[in-house]
């Protein structure tokens, strides 16, 4: 089923922390540098000075200087449409962990392709084109409308933005852009999410299972083995052999290719292992 996601007028006030907090860095970063000249290549992306100066901060501080008001409202947006639904299923936590997971992608891209650079790059570009990537995965037909006027689904348009990117990378056609760092970001978050996201909750499960396991002749909070005989999808205590099922599905065909038993087997998985 095609999925149209729409958003509420913006409200400050109502926003998720991590959304909102992010705004506010990325606006303070961007006034900072219009005060002070040299920030730009204090806290950009400077390869020479990162790799050879070891100024390590830079991979992080970047993410929060923008070189103009169109680039910082492009971001925000951005960061807005697609960071919302995302933060919505994954959380704060996991949210802000990709969010930067994706800039320090972007980050090694660009000091990989240039180490020697005394060019500063600024921009949350690479975090943002990974929460396109993420969006995509996640809802691969919610419709998108392209420049407010192209009806387009997600799925393809992280795809076109992909080959966007590449080719205009490798012609030079937009020499002020850093073309890789926007493409390492969309790789570090298609990698995360397609192998280590989902390896990491099978660890997880099995390790609490290795941990927890409960002895045979004491009561369970399972059901019996006689009504476990024949479990069922929608069953409150789906075997982990289920819940890989379902997300390999998730990963392979959508979040909207679940059924609404897969659905509550999920929900109430996640019910179930939420930290307290």
């Amino acid at each position: 089923m095609t999925r149209i996601f729409r958003h509420d007028p913006v409200d400050f006030r109502s926003l998720p922390s991590a959304i909102r907090g992010l705004m506010i860095a990325n606006i303070v970063g961007f006034l900072a540098g219009l005060v002070v000249p040299d920030l730009h290549n204090l806290f950009g992306l400077v390869p020479q000075q990162t790799l050879f100066q070891r100024w390590i901060w830079q991979p992080f501080t970047y993410l929060f200087l923008h070189g103009n008001i169109w680039h910082l409202v492009f971001n925000l947006f951005a960061l807005w449409m697609f960071g919302m639904p995302v933060e919505a299923q994954w959380g704060e936590r996991d949210f802000l962990k990709y969010y930067f997971l994706c800039g320090l992608g972007a980050a090694g891209a660009h000091l990989a392709l240039a180490p020697h650079s005394a060019i500063p790059v600024i921009g949350a570009s690479g975090s943002v084109y990974g929460l396109l990537v993420a969006f995509a995965m996640l809802y691969p037909d919610a419709v998108v409308y392209l420049y407010f006027l192209i009806p387009i689904k997600a799925a393809h348009m992280a795809i076109l933005f992909g080959a966007v990117e590449f080719f205009a990378g490798a012609t030079g056609s937009t020499p002020g852009v850093a073309r890789f760092a926007h493409l390492g970001g969309m790789l570090t978050g298609y990698l995360y999410i397609r192998w280590w996201w989902v390896a990491k909750i099978r660890l997880k499960a099995l390790w609490r299972r290795a941990t927890s396991a409960e002895p045979e002749d004491e009561p369970a909070s399972r059901p019996s083995p006689r009504r476990a005989a024949k479990p069922k999808p929608s069953a409150p205590n789906a075997d982990m052999a289920e819940v890989d099922r379902i997300l390999d599905k998730i990963l392979s065909d959508g979040l909207e290719s679940l059924t609404d038993d897969e659905r509550g087997i999920m929900r109430r998985y996640s019910e179930r292992h939420k930290p307290s």
